[in-house]
Formats: C-alpha cells, structure tokens, sequence
C-alpha cells in the first residue's frame, strides 16, 4: 500500500504494472520472434511483415473510447481482467498458426483486447492520486513498456533455445509460452485489481469520502454518478487542447514503436548472432527505465512538468540525430540506441501524466485519456512502415521520420504549454468564458471550471 495523508494507505499500481508488462510484452514481442525465424517459416516477404504490425493499431485506434466507457459501467477489475486474459489467450493462438493470413488475425485480435489496457490503467490511476503526486506512479506503470522490453529480450533468448522443441520452431514457443503466462496471471488479477475509489470495496465509507475530498481539492468534483451520454462523449472535443494532448503524445508513438518494434533488427545489423542480439537489446530497456523513474522523482518534488517534456525529448532527438549520420561505428551506434531509448521512453510517461490529471471529472478525463492513447496510436502505423527491409542496414528514412515525429511533439508541449498558461491567467483576472457559471455548473465543468488551474 502506498502510504498517504491522515494514515490512509492509497492503493499501489502493482497489479497494473504487472499486468502492463505482460501485455506491452505480448504486442512487442513479435519483434524477438522475428529474429527466431517468424519470417522465414511464414514467408513474410517484403512488406508482409510491416502490415503485420500495423493491422494491430486499427482495433488499437478504434476502440480506446469505447473501452474506456466499459471500463466505467463494467468495473476496472473485471473488464481489465477480462481484456487481459483474452489477450494472452489470442497470443497462444498467434503461436499456432501457418500462413500469412493467420498472423493478420491474431495480431487484430491482439489489438481489440490491448485496447483495452493502456487507456484504462491511466485513467484509473488518475482517479485516485493527486497531480503533484501523479507523476512517479505514471512513470512507473509506463515505464512496463521498457521493462516489457529489457525482459522479452531476455526471455526470448532464453526460450529461442527451445528452438525445434516437439517441432515447434523458436518464435512459436515465445508466443505459446508468454501467452499460456498471462491467461493465468489474469485470473490472480481479477481479484487484485483495484476498482474506482467510490466502488473499493477495503477503503470504508469515512475513507472513501477522504479520498473522494482530496482529489476534489485538487481536480474538482468528478460527478461519478452522473451517466455518461454520447453528447458528453462529443462534448469533450470542443475543447481544443483535447487535440493538442492527443499530438503530444502521437509524436513520440512513432519514434517509440519504431524502437520498439526494429529494435532487435537494428542491433542484428551491428553483426550480432540472434541470441546476442537479443540480450544486446536489453541494456537500453533498463536505462530508460532508470532515467524516467528519475526525471517522475524530480518532476513530481518541483511540481512541474512541461521542462520535463523537453528535456528527454532533446536526448532521443541527439540520438536518433547520431543514428542517422554515423553508418560505421558500432559502439556509438549502439549507445545511440541508449538515447533514443532513453529520452523517448521517459517523455511519454511525463507527456501522459501532464495531461490526462489535467482533466477534471470522470467524463472529460476518461474520453481525453482514450482519446490522446488512441489518436497517438495511430502514429504506431507510420512506424511500421518507417524502417523497411530494404532501407538496412542505414534505416535514414526511419531515423528522419522519427526526429521529425520528436520535433513535431515538442511543438505540441509548446503549445499545451502556453495555452493552458493563458487559461489560468484569464480565470485569475475573472474574464474566462465561464467566469458566470454557478456552483453547480462547474461540477459538470470540470477543468473548464473558472475555479480550476491547470498543472504547469
């Protein structure tokens, strides 16, 4: 338990962490089994293998908004249970199949149940902490993708050596083996789960009002008893920031999932052997988990996070920079890669964090946290294409996508940045649109309340 005011112990994201790690390992680990003969035996020739990745994102993108709805009406702990058990079960499946086709169901299967997952964790975390205490949390779960990562290299190094195992080839085992582990551990986590504060079932009714008080000081009322309509739904895209938030986040996807996904090939290319490839890819996983834990820690005790946007950024931008102008060193390449990592994994986190607890109530809050999760996804399609086999061992055009991509999410925090500045100084001089609201139409304002200040 995470200990907090007056005694009371906040729940820890544990369980969300873990259940993070498991799905970021299960939609990335299509990478390490591309190394294990994935290609070779299915005959992903040219760009069948790119399409692969990217028939995940059109489920991925679609249904984030959807999900986060039932993940309201259903409860958290059933519905992420639910999603997390379907989504091991379609990766044992990925682990069975024999031909193209095959692989392009389940990876669109996989994305209909991962839609579920990253959405709805940080809107559930957002619900019990405050902003100046957020970011630490954030890091945290988000920083699952690159222990996801650092620990899929390591397992399926460990399981390629199972390669021809009752005639299963390498790849099949790391889908099978890491699908089969996920449908048990979703059984645990639907008792483990923690639901909304008003719905936790250990805090009593004198501890759920504490919670519920704390954050209304923070955030304002969350009217979680009002219904969610379509109109409200709507609603929240009159806001413009909404869209800003959503291209914060959508320039970094590219850079992330291009790392994400090539990684393991882009170390292949420095001349390593599949299973060193695989354990090489692992350092710049765990770094980049190191370095967002403590850039949350410092941003989190300053109560600040637009710097810390940009500070990680400019370090994944002089990585990639590296990546796309040194062809003939494989140790500069190679920590280039420990940049990249570095600064794209510890931006999001602080990019996520930045907006989503700036939202106030359940409505605005769970549509703009779909809506900035899904829309950023869409940036995961332009990299599927952005580092073609055809384009090795160099990958120029990767390289400039994605700084181009970080360039184009640095602008967005600029602009968030100033926006939401100019927001707080209008309401502090009492001439904000809704300066003339009465109490009652604020709670249903949420961050558009003229009482409300944005985090900076």
């Amino acid at each position: 338990m995470v200990s907090s005011e007056k005694g009371l112990s906040l729940p820890p994201q544990f369980p969300l962490h873990h259940s993070l790690i498991l799905t970021l390992l299960l939609s990335v680990n299509i990478s390490n089994a591309a190394v294990f003969g994935l290609k070779e035996e299915l005959k992903l020739a040219g760009l069948k293998y790119n399409t692969c990745l990217t028939i995940f994102f059109v489920p991925y993108i679609l249904f984030e908004i959807p999900s986060n709805v039932l993940l309201k009406k259903l409860r958290p702990h059933v519905w992420l249970s639910i999603c997390m058990f379907m989504f091991g079960l379609v990766t044992t499946m990925q682990g069975l199949v024999q031909n193209y086709s095959g692989v392009l169901t389940t990876r669109f299967f996989l994305g209909v149940f991962e839609a579920g997952m990253f959405p709805g964790c940080f809107y559930l975390i957002a619900m019990w902490y405050k902003r100046e205490e957020a970011q630490k949390r954030y890091s945290f779960f988000f920083s699952s993708t690159s222990l996801a990562g650092a620990f899929g290299g390591l397992l399926a190094s460990a399981i390629g050596l199972m390669d021809g195992k009752n005639g299963y080839r390498g790849w099949r085992w790391v889908f099978i083996l890491e699908g089969v582990l996920t449908c048990i551990v979703s059984f645990l986590f639907y008792f483990i789960i923690t639901d909304f504060p008003e719905e936790a079932t250990f805090l009593t009714e004198a501890e759920q009002k504490f919670v519920r008080d704390r954050l209304r000081e923070d955030v304002g009322d969350s009217v979680e008893e009002t219904k969610m309509t379509f109109k409200d739904v709507l609603g929240v895209f009159k806001d413009y920031k909404v869209f800003i938030g959503g291209f914060m986040y959508f320039g970094l996807i590219v850079p992330a999932y291009g790392y994400a996904y090539f990684a393991p090939t882009i170390v292949r290319q420095l001349g390593y052997s599949p299973i060193q490839t695989q354990l090489h890819s692992v350092p710049p996983w765990a770094a980049s988990f190191a370095f967002a834990m403590i850039i949350a820690t410092i941003s989190d005790r300053v109560k600040h996070r637009f710097i810390f946007t940009l500070i990680p950024i400019c370090i994944a931008i002089s990585g990639f920079a590296i990546l796309l102008s040194v062809h003939d060193n494989i140790n500069v390449q190679y920590s280039a890669l420990f940049l990249a990592a570095i600064g794209a994994y510890s931006a999001m986190p602080v990019i996520v964090c930045w907006f989503n607890t700036n939202l106030g109530g359940h409505h605005r809050r769970a549509v703009g946290t779909a809506w900035q999760v899904g829309f950023g996804n869409i940036g995961g399609i332009i990299a599927t294409y952005s580092f073609l086999p055809g384009d090795a061992p160099k990958f120029v055009k990767g390289y400039s996508i994605a700084l181009a991509f970080i360039c184009l999410s640095a602008l967005s925090c600029v602009v968030y940045f100033f926006a939401i500045n100019r927001e707080n100084k209008k309401r502090d001089q009492g001439v904000d649109k809704y300066s003339g609201a009465t109490e009652e139409e604020k709670k249903m304002l949420g961050d558009l309340s003229p009482d409300y200040r944005y985090f900076l």
